[in-house]
């Protein structure tokens, strides 16, 4: 068995892929370990950039970075600088964005359960927009704004459209936590007391259908759902979230963030919406996902009877995505990108679970052993952001590449950062 070599298209937009290596924004990938250590997150700055300049042009002012995707302050200031609103769901969330230097006016407040010192932090910085999610919020708030304490909100309705997504990842349907529901009136009753308030002004809905979508299809049934529900409410503005999917195997295939633009831009006139609408979205996957690159070094090489396992410095701490939602990806030799990979393993962590599998069956040339470097691509959404410290392991560092110099964005943690907490 001779399998072919890693996809070009799985990687950053500035990848160069050599016979003897891979380099990413200019900087070769073995220069990067040798001096970062591993394992290690690298960002293609170019493509994170491209993207969020595509997204910001495509929808209308006021589209955000769902920073959940991938958050730090360089991050958080390379959305701002390139046109986009950055959307934040906690109290945490929005210290850091605030810290970066993104100014509140460019900042969206999610939450499904914002906590009355969240809500009044928000309002004491003065975000773009506060969406509300239920009826104890709209309680809160309604002790909070005022004429003298104004507020500019999105309410957040569910359509009722259940996305082709992992089940943990639906945010659509009618049995979910967020948002209210269209088909019961609750979304109706909520923007009638929400207009009534003295002080809240309420620009329009906000819906997000899931995550990791791969068909434009559930968006456009959702835009439907929403255009017959506001026809009559003349509001300026509709955001129809997140969720675009992106490919991280061969044979996947998703659409761009143009195509989707387009066919929400379309399926909005269909649905009879005012022309002027501001029309909105909340990619973060979409932004993030292949810009990023995670190298690790391989430590152990086991085979036993039912096949081959392959250990690796970093795991499920790392990016947990497979062992939460059995999500695939590929791997690659840093070293021989370009060379056949007929050695099929069990991808591996270094965490005390069985479940810590990073690839089910990963394919590595034959000459990759212990103490090689291997690597992931399209690592960039929901690693870091939903990294631990399980079993005492400190977080990698993130480096941005770009015209062939690399920068620390958030260092590496050491055993001190985490004893810290020790009281």
């Amino acid at each position: 068995m001779s399998i072919e070599p890693i996809l070009a298209s799985l990687f950053p937009d500035t990848a160069t892929l050599h016979e003897r290596g891979v380099s990413v924004g200019g900087v070769d990938l073995r220069e990067l370990a040798a001096t970062y250590g591993t394992p290690l997150f690298v960002y293609d700055e170019e493509t994170l950039r491209a993207r969020c300049r595509e997204a910001a042009g495509l929808f209308d002012d006021g589209v955000a970075f769902a920073s959940k995707s991938f958050l730090c302050g360089a991050m958080a200031r390379l959305a701002y600088e390139e046109g986009l609103c950055v959307d934040v769901a906690t109290g945490g969330e929005l210290d850091i964005v605030l810290r970066s230097g993104v100014p509140a006016r460019r900042i969206i407040m999610h939450g499904n359960n914002k906590s009355k010192e969240e809500i009044a932090d928000a309002m004491a910085a003065g975000v773009h927009r506060l969406v509300v999610d239920n009826f104890d919020e709209i309680d809160q708030l309604s002790e909070m704004v005022s004429l003298a304490k104004p507020l500019n909100a999105l309410v957040r309705v569910t359509p009722g459209v259940e996305a082709h997504t992992h089940e943990y990842v639906r945010t659509g349907q009618e049995d979910t936590k967020f948002g209210f529901s269209v088909s019961n009136g609750d979304a109706r009753r909520a923007i009638s007391m929400l207009r009534a308030m003295p002080g809240l002004q309420l620009h329009g809905v906000h819906a997000h259908i899931g995550s990791q979508i791969f068909e434009v299809a559930g968006f456009r049934e959702s835009m439907s759902v929403l255009g017959e529900f506001t026809r009559d409410d003349d509001f300026d503005e509709l955001c129809i979230g997140g969720g675009l999917g992106v490919a991280y195997v061969a044979g996947e295939m998703a659409p761009s963030i143009k195509k989707w633009a387009e066919s929400m831009r379309h399926a909005a006139r269909e649905s009879g919406l005012r022309p002027d609408l501001r029309l909105l979205a909340e990619p973060g996957r979409a932004i993030v996902a292949q810009a990023g690159v995670t190298i690790y070094s391989v430590g152990v090489v086991k085979p036993v009877t039912q096949r081959t396992y392959m250990a690796v410095d970093g795991g499920m701490s790392d990016n947990p995505r497979p062992v939460l939602y059995g999500s695939g990806y590929e791997a690659f030799d840093v070293d021989l990108p370009l060379a056949p990979r007929p050695q099929v393993v069990r991808l591996v962590g270094k965490h005390c679970e069985s479940g810590d599998v990073l690839i089910d069956e990963a394919y590595f040339p034959a000459e990759t052993k212990a103490g090689s470097l291997v690597a992931t691509p399209v690592t960039g959404a929901y690693g870091y952001s939903m990294a631990s410290n399980y079993n005492r392991v400190p977080r990698p560092a993130v480096v941005f590449v770009q015209d062939g110099h690399a920068r620390v964005v958030l260092r590496r943690e050491t055993f001190d950062d985490l004893a810290r907490l020790e009281v």
